[in-house]
């Protein structure tokens, strides 16, 4: 399972634990760093998975096109050791997520396709 387990449902039906947990979760992502190389998310996600290949396969050629120009330049900044400059970071309001509910609806199918083939018919 590519993305495990998430608490972020309850979290989010919350609105006291959301107060408490969004600055904890916005410092966190700070702390992570992927911003400063002007990455989101999703691009952290490990490809070597079936069904994030799948996913990606279903991303548009523009979002293809900007994903790999993004691990592109974060890997030529790592190799120089260096951060992106300031104003190329990736902002918290850019930083969606483009690639999990994709990774979610591979799952689904896939469960749903085994469930089919898993299907016991009974002639009466």
């Amino acid at each position: 399972m590519p993305l495990g387990l998430t608490l972020a449902p309850k979290v989010l039906a919350s609105k006291t634990l959301t107060s408490w947990i969004t600055p904890v979760a916005h410092w966190y992502a700070n702390l992570a760093g992927y911003r400063r190389y002007g990455l989101k998310y999703d691009d952290l996600v490990i490809e070597e998975y079936e069904d994030v290949q799948k996913a990606l396969n279903r991303l548009t050629t523009r979002e293809q096109y900007d994903r790999a120009f993004r691990m592109k330049r974060a890997s030529h900044a790592s190799v120089l050791h260096n951060v992106l400059p300031k104003e190329e970071w990736t902002k918290p309001e850019e930083d969606v997520r483009f690639l999990s509910p994709l990774i979610r609806e591979v799952e689904k199918e896939d469960k749903e396709r085994a469930m089919w083939d898993t299907v016991y018919v009974s002639r009466k």
